[in-house]
Parts: structure tokens; sequence; C-alpha cells
């Protein structure tokens, strides 16, 4: 059993359909890409998921419990969490309250106080700068508190949707990096990037995406040797 399965997925934003019978498993323990342009329909299958809008068609399936029509707040709960493209942050607030924040579901203070511990651990600047006001970190920093956040509500799977954009060469390898690591620490991970050669070297497996439809899927080492994909995403 497939610790995550969309099946047959049908979105749509009004009149326009943004995914169209898209059928896609995460198994436990795996980091999976989702890669395409503009468009192609990657936030939109992260939001499905989520619960931030329901599918007209197909289901969706967590711990093959259907979660298809779920609530956001309990999808949290369930152990999905996301790390929004654009950080959404809480720009006044510091650090801290932030991470605080991502756990506003759990009422485990042990549990809650060892993963701000981990957090950390993973991102030591956000140590170095926990009572510091959110607004005033930047652009990597903020992409880490995001990141952390998402963690705070300790996911089974954690959702990231283009975790390196904007970010200065050095910093992408630095977050690609603690993607590695917080899969190794048992966190299954699906990885929306437009970066499609980091994902892909990170990703035991991926799918591709394009106007809503998914054209491939393979093993992240197979996806990266397609000349297909090398043409289309990877500017070879």
């Amino acid at each position: 059993m497939a610790l995550l399965e969309l099946e047959g997925v049908n979105a749509y934003y009004g009149r326009i359909q943004a995914l169209r019978k898209v059928t896609i498993q995460v198994e436990k323990g795996e980091i999976v890409a989702l890669i395409g342009s503009n468009g192609a329909g990657k936030t939109t299958t992260l939001r499905t998921i989520s619960g931030l809008m329901h599918p007209n068609a197909g289901t969706i399936r967590f711990e093959g419990s259907e979660i298809t029509h779920t609530r956001p707040s309990r999808i949290v709960e369930l152990g999905i969490s996301q790390s929004p493209e654009g950080r959404r942050l809480f720009p006044r607030m510091t650090v801290v309250d932030n991470l605080f924040m991502g756990a506003y579901t759990r009422t485990d203070k042990p549990g809650i106080a060892s993963d701000m511990d981990r957090v950390f651990k993973l991102f030591p600047r956000l140590q170095e700068r926990r009572s510091q006001i959110a607004g005033t970190l930047s652009g990597g920093e903020q992409q880490m508190l995001a990141m952390g956040r998402s963690l705070m509500a300790r996911p089974k799977l954690l959702m990231l949707d283009e975790p390196s954009l904007g970010l200065a060469p050095i910093l992408v390898e630095t977050i690609f990096s603690i993607v590695r690591e917080i899969n190794s620490q048992g966190t299954t991970v699906l990885l929306v990037e437009q970066n499609a050669h980091k994902a892909l070297e990170v990703a035991h497996r991926g799918y591709v995406l394009e106007t809503g439809v998914v054209v491939q899927t393979g093993p992240g080492r197979d996806l990266l040797a397609s000349e297909e994909v090398q043409k289309a995403y990877l500017g070879m």
C-alpha cells in the first residue's frame, strides 16, 4: 500500500481544467519529484492533496484512507504538511513564533520542543536568528524557516513547493542537501521543482506533468537520462 495515492484526479479553476486524470503514487520513505513547465499543474496537484481545492473527479488516499474531500486542517493532523511556494511566512513574527505556528494542531509539549531542536539542528542559521523578525531574514533563511515550520507538524509526508525558487546557487545546494537529510531521518517527501535537474538528482522517482497530464514517469536517474526530459526541462 502506497503512503499517498492519486487516482484519475481532475481539477478545475473555474472552467479551466488544471489536472486531467492525474495518477500518482508516493511510497513511504521516498523522495518523489513533480517536474514540468509553468502552468503544468504541479502546484495544483499539491493544493488538491492538501485540501485547499477539491477535485471534480478521482480519488486521493493517504495510508489507505480516502481524503479526497477532507478539510485542510484534518489533512495536517493526518500527517501531510506543505511548505508553499513563496514561503508565506508570518513576516512580523519571530523565527520561533513562526515555528510554533507549524505545530498549531499539536498539544504534546515535549514533542514540540524535541521537534524545535530537530529544526535547529537541520537549520543552524535559524537557531542563530531565533528571535529575529521573519520578514527581515534573507531569502534563503526564509526558505529554511518555511521548511522548518512545515516540519513542526511532524509530517509523515512533507510537500515542498519550489524550495529553491529565487535562491543563489550555493543556497540551492544547501536546500537540496537538507531535503536529503530530512528524508534520511524518515520523512517522505513530495517535491515540486522548476530546477528539474536538481530535483531528479535527489528523487527516487519522478513524474513529468504537461498541461495537467502525467506524460512520463520513472526513477529519477532514468528521467535525468531521458532525451525528451533533457531537451524540455534540462536545457540540454
